[in-house]
């Protein structure tokens, strides 16, 4: 797999944290934490920062899976 790309998913996901007040992006020893928040409990998701498939997992759970944002 080639670094742009992974960089490339990384980036989606931050942007992706940046944009909702629910989610909280840690970078730290090589591995990407995301907390979910919500009003009775938080969750966190971890893969390691160079882990795409994980991180393309953790990015569609955001988009449309169990995190996804209600409207």
């Amino acid at each position: 797999m080639r670094k742009e790309t992974l960089m490339k998913q990384l980036g989606n996901l931050a942007i992706i944290c940046a944009r909702r007040n629910d989610l909280v992006f840690l970078l730290q020893y090589g591995e990407v934490h995301i907390e979910v928040r919500n009003k009775k409990e938080s969750q966190t998701l971890i893969a390691a920062w160079d882990d795409d498939e994980a991180i393309s997992a953790i990015i569609h759970e955001l988009n449309f899976g169990k995190y996804a944002e209600k409207t």
